[in-house]
């Protein structure tokens, strides 16, 4: 993971472990009233507000996690996060990933995406930099590469919106991943909740392959 991912992660982690200190008694009434495990996350993440990677922390604190020092190491740990990171959880709901699902690329229903893609940047799906060509062409060289298992092309979606797209490029024996937010649905978290969802669909593709992050922009 990037540093902004484990960053990320970590203040859900910490902000979550904080408001259900605070809500302890609320926190515990919903844990011992749920059937299962699964249940008592949702239940977690229904009182809080929370993400369900935090609901999960929560439900993996250990007891000495109750006491006045710990608390107080986790307020600071909380304000060195928000101090490093230029957006906050509210600004950016999206960054934990919950919503957000991977599926491949369809190249009829996802055509107009892609071509939203290539007007702004102007470069081939490939990662190779080259000037874009044809839509239609470079889809089908993208079908090609997939087929033959050089590449793995995701559109990240959230209910029935395309917010984006995951691209994977096998290369001199590495996985060059990019992606690439749609502008209407930028600054929202997306990219991050795009990059944590990719790595293990990425490592179900190509196992064992070392992965290269580009820059944003894709």
């Amino acid at each position: 993971m990037t540093d902004l991912d484990l960053a990320t992660t970590r203040r859900d982690i910490a902000d979550a472990l904080l408001t259900a200190l605070e809500r302890r008694h609320e926190v515990l009434d919903a844990i011992v009233d749920a059937e299962d495990h699964d249940e008592a996350v949702t239940a977690i993440v229904e009182l809080l507000g929370k993400s369900q990677l935090g609901a999960k922390a929560i439900l993996d604190m250990k007891l000495d996690q109750l006491t006045k020092d710990e608390r107080r190491k986790n307020q600071a740990e909380l304000d060195d996060l928000n101090k490093a990171l230029t957006f906050t959880l509210a600004e950016r709901p999206a960054s934990s990933g919950d919503t957000l699902d991977l599926r491949p690329f369809d190249p009829e229903a996802d055509t107009e995406l892609f071509a939203a893609r290539t007007d702004e940047l102007g470069t081939a799906g490939d990662g190779s930099g080259a000037p874009a060509g044809d839509v239609a062409a470079e889809i089908s060289a993208a079908t090609d590469r997939v087929d033959a298992e050089e590449a793995v092309w995701l559109v990240a979606v959230e209910g029935d919106s395309k917010v984006g797209f995951v691209f994977g490029e096998l290369k001199d024996g590495e996985v060059d991943l990019r992606i690439w937010i749609h502008p209407q649905f930028r600054k929202s978290g997306y990219g991050t909740a795009a990059l944590r969802k990719s790595r293990s669909e990425m490592a179900a593709y190509f196992p064992g392959v070392p992965m290269v992050v580009r820059a944003p922009g894709a």
